[in-house]
């Protein structure tokens, strides 16, 4: 085993605010190995890549822990889960971990029709959005995509001006109304720092900041 270190196979969409949680809370035996964050796109290939990428660690590491929501697997992952003898994040997306299942559960009761940006889609929302949903190249499928949804909420991970924008331009893009919500990392620094406490880690201090910095992360094919 790697020296007690623990290990969080992890969405690449939330590759960023992972490793800066972390940094922040000096979480330094826990290690991130990131599956690419366009599977999204093929959510049948997630459980056999996350599986694949458990049986792969087990040699170096005796705790692990998944870093996905359902992600849209129907229920899939979860028996890959099961299998594995692992926990995952809870909730069936990242926008109900980061916002709270409650406040999720009360955004969708308020608005049906509500297109969700996390601090990830706002910043790659061009190229994730509209050129791999291939309206850039066919304008006419953004009515097709978008014409049933009334607003676009933003559920911010960092107090980051430029992200506002993107946030804001994007809902502009689609003819969307917007909303800022400001909700942190949510459920997802509570479930890392239980797995880390589980491990037998400690946490000095809570997060307060809202941090910008980029730290590395290791990516698996």
């Amino acid at each position: 085993m790697d020296g007690g270190k623990s290990l969080v196979i992890a969405c690449g969409a939330l590759a960023r605010e992972i490793t800066t949680l972390i940094e922040l809370n000096d979480w330094h035996s826990m290690r991130v190995q990131c599956i690419p964050a366009k599977i999204h796109n093929t959510p049948d290939q997630i459980p056999d890549a996350v599986r694949n990428l458990i049986r792969r660690a087990r040699p170096q590491y005796s705790d692990i822990f998944i870093a996905f929501a359902d992600c849209g697997t129907g229920g899939l992952l979860d028996r890959v889960i099961a299998e594995e003898q692992v926990e995952r994040l809870e909730g069936a997306h990242c926008y109900e971990f980061y916002a709270g299942s409650e406040a999720f559960a009360a955004l969708e009761t308020e608005e049906l029709g509500t297109f969700y940006l996390t601090d990830f889609l706002a910043r790659h929302f061009e190229r994730l959005i509209i050129k791999e949903l291939g309206i850039s190249a066919h304008p006419e499928l953004q009515e097709m995509y978008f014409s049933n949804y009334k607003r676009l909420v933003y559920l911010a991970q960092t107090n980051n001006p430029e992200l506002l924008q993107l946030a804001k331009d994007a809902a502009r893009r689609l003819n969307l109304e917007f909303e800022y919500r400001q909700v942190g990392y949510g459920q997802l620094e509570r479930d890392l720092n239980h797995f880390h406490t589980r491990c037998g880690g400690h946490t000095d201090h809570a997060v307060t900041a809202t941090p910008t910095k980029e730290f590395p992360v290791q990516w698996q094919n």
